[in-house]
């Protein structure tokens, strides 16, 4: 079937069986001036016995989003998000995490590469009550990673309540570049994600049918745990270091005045060169660090212009949800002049070479009304009625598909060898952009339909966006750990989709 007619029967179908569904209209957020950007508290944690020791706690909470109106949340350490945690390259660490929620849930360091048992993915649960040690060595280079709970049909909800938080690297070569580092203050982290709340302020969370197959977007957008943040900027200089933490919407970033900024870092660390944009599209999981140049001390906002991603797919678009957000105001009328002088040339990553061997791996993201949730009792109804009740393995679990089969914990689709490279096919047969994620790794993206990367994609990457029809081709390190019995995940990073069965698994050997 060709795409656009594939188009427009997902749409409305998804549109048929939303149809007695409607979304409340959302109250419009008290917006009495700005919030000051919060920053997440720093840990650099507790060096002794030769090894760099944090502790987590997950636990429930309550924040007031809006004035007077206390929304249940999770959260790490707090009642929603977590601290920053800053390593270095080289370091052993040791990470606590004691489950204080009423649920299973887990903690995946997402970007790091390390132990399949340390990951954090599904196969690694933490109990109500319990605790998780997870002890690996930092191997890789300076980058931005972030953490986050992947529990096992459950990440979606997890996420969305708030378990997640950022992961700092840093090394040598990185804090020669005289890059702004003051954490904080001319390096500020920014934690994008799009919720939805009630009338009296709670988290609402997939309430009808479009929003599984789209992903969870949301009418309001939080930036590190705030609505309308604004930022009284210290410095002319700033680093901003842009993480998509949101569900499933994709961002499309830029400066309200139109000015142009320096890209000079994606997933996985510092780009070869820094790439001048003054637009930049993130799906969910990606990580971006930009420099922004604030001489000439004008306030300005970084703004989402929307039309990026499937905000407006099929019923989704009818709801007016891609309309953009103002991300965050910029008042740089008092910042004092920035004494560093960034390098052009970052020490990324050398040009990957295009590979021409005809064996690579193919894995194709494919969605369908077919499958085992649709078929197994009460047929799509009875599939639908238990997938909005949350059961990971009703309707969804047989929608979402890589190369024909939906996520079971009990198959390994695949092994790699250690210590080596693989170049892998990735195509997207399904009508909705998708972010592909691989634990364990920096890959690099070696061609788009053929053609070389962006400016801003040329270096290591941990999740790519794949667009229908698109074939994608990326070079996997598979990393030193062998384990034949612990997995590794590899799926798409909208969490619904996720959730529903878009993953697979894989182990090193």
């Amino acid at each position: 079937m060709d795409l656009p007619r594939r188009r427009f029967l997902y749409s409305a179908l998804a549109l048929g069986l939303g149809a007695s569904v409607r979304p409340r209209v959302l109250p419009a957020a008290v917006r009495k001036g700005l919030t000051p950007l919060p920053i997440p508290p720093l840990l650099e944690g507790e060096w002794r016995d030769g090894k760099r020791h944090f502790r987590l706690n997950a636990q429930a909470g309550e924040r007031e989003f809006m004035p007077g109106k206390a929304t249940p949340t999770w959260g790490f350490n707090g009642d929603y998000l977590g601290p920053t945690l800053r390593m270095q390259r080289g370091d052993t660490v040791s990470i606590e995490v004691l489950n204080r929620l009423p649920e299973t849930t887990t903690v995946h360091w997402h970007g790091m590469i390390l132990p399949a048992r340390m990951d954090g993915g599904p196969h690694q649960p933490i109990a109500p009550g319990a605790r998780w040690r997870s002890e690996y060595r930092v191997i890789q280079p300076a980058a931005t990673l972030f953490y986050h709970a992947h529990t096992h049909g459950l990440t979606g909800p997890q996420v969305y309540r708030g378990l997640a938080g950022l992961l700092y690297i840093d090394d040598a070569e990185s804090a020669a570049l005289d890059l702004p580092s003051d954490y904080g203050v001319d390096d500020i982290p920014l934690v994008i994600q799009d919720r939805d709340f009630t009338d009296d302020g709670r988290f609402r969370y997939l309430e009808f049918m479009p929003e599984r197959m789209t992903g969870k977007h949301g009418r309001s957008l939080l930036v590190n745990g705030a609505l309308s943040p604004g930022l009284q900027a210290r410095s002319d200089l700033l680093r901003l270091r842009l993480v998509n933490a949101s569900n499933a919407r994709f961002y499309r970033l830029a400066f309200s005045d139109g000015r142009r900024f320096r890209v000079i870092a994606s997933d996985g660390g510092l780009l070869p060169e820094a790439a001048a944009v003054s637009e930049l599209v993130m799906a969910p999981a990606e990580r971006y660090e930009i420099l922004v140049d604030l001489s000439d001390r004008k306030p300005v906002v970084l703004r989402d212009l929307g039309g990026a991603g499937n905000a407006g797919f099929g019923p989704m678009g009818m709801m007016g949800l891609d309309g953009g957000f103002d991300v965050l105001h910029i008042d740089p009328s008092a910042a004092g002049r920035s004494p560093r002088r960034p390098k052009q040339r970052l020490g990324g990553p050398d040009p990957a070479r295009v590979e021409a061997s005809a064996d690579a791996r193919a894995l194709v993201l494919e969605m369908g009304m077919m499958g085992r949730g649709m078929m197994r009792g009460g047929g799509m109804m009875g599939g639908m009625r238990r997938g909005m009740m949350g059961d990971p393995g009703g309707m969804m679990g047989g929608m979402m598909r890589i190369n024909g089969r939906t996520f079971d914990m009990q198959r390994v689709d695949f092994t790699v060898p250690a210590n080596s490279e693989e170049v892998w096919l990735l195509g997207n047969d399904s009508p909705m952009a998708h972010p592909f994620h691989v634990h364990n790794t920096q890959f690099r993206l070696l061609t788009r339909n053929g053609r070389p990367p962006a400016a801003w994609e040329r270096g290591y990457k941990d999740t790519v966006i794949v667009h229908p029809g698109e074939k994608l081709r990326i070079r996997v390190p598979t990393g030193p750990y062998a384990d034949a019995r612990h997995p590794y995940m590899f799926h798409c990073h909208i969490l619904e989709h996720e959730d529903g069965g878009m993953m697979g698994q894989f182990t090193v050997v």
